[in-house]
């Protein structure tokens, strides 16, 4: 198993594209926000993943660091804490788990950063780097 990494920030009106977040939706592959369930991830693009780890440690790393980056612009202070963020993840990830956190920031934007399992025990996409190139992005008509 090996795990991805995938962060978005946008608005808030855009989570509410629920049909481009589904990927049976014709515009899942190109959208920008993020997918209604955390496997499904792995059927955007390549180009979306903002990191890839065979570490579970790294990829708790990575987190803490996304999670820096943000914290400041959080709407409301974190009832979880980092800490306990960061404890449930290096938990979760060895075992398979997905870890996914979003938060409302600062002007109505949200921001969404997870590590997914790959992999993943919930969904049967291929992973996205080492599907063939052809199932990669969606095909249009000339």
């Amino acid at each position: 198993m090996h795990w991805h990494a995938y962060t978005w920030i946008g608005s808030g009106e855009e989570r509410e594209r629920e049909e481009e977040r589904r990927p049976g939706s014709p515009e899942f592959a190109t959208s920008s926000v993020p997918p209604m369930r955390t496997g499904d991830w792995l059927a955007k693009p390549a180009s979306r993943i903002a990191a890839t780890f065979d570490d579970p440690d790294e990829a708790v790393e990575w987190l803490a660091s996304r999670y820096g980056t943000v914290r400041k612009a959080f709407l409301h202070p974190d009832r979880v804490g980092r800490r306990a963020r960061l404890d449930g993840a290096a938990d979760a990830l060895p075992r398979g788990v997905d870890v996914q956190w979003g938060e409302w920031l600062t002007g109505g934007r949200f921001v969404t950063m997870g590590v997914i399992c790959c992999p993943n025990r919930h969904t049967a996409h291929p992973c996205p780097v080492r599907r063939p190139a052809s199932a990669r992005l969606p095909r249009t008509s000339p």
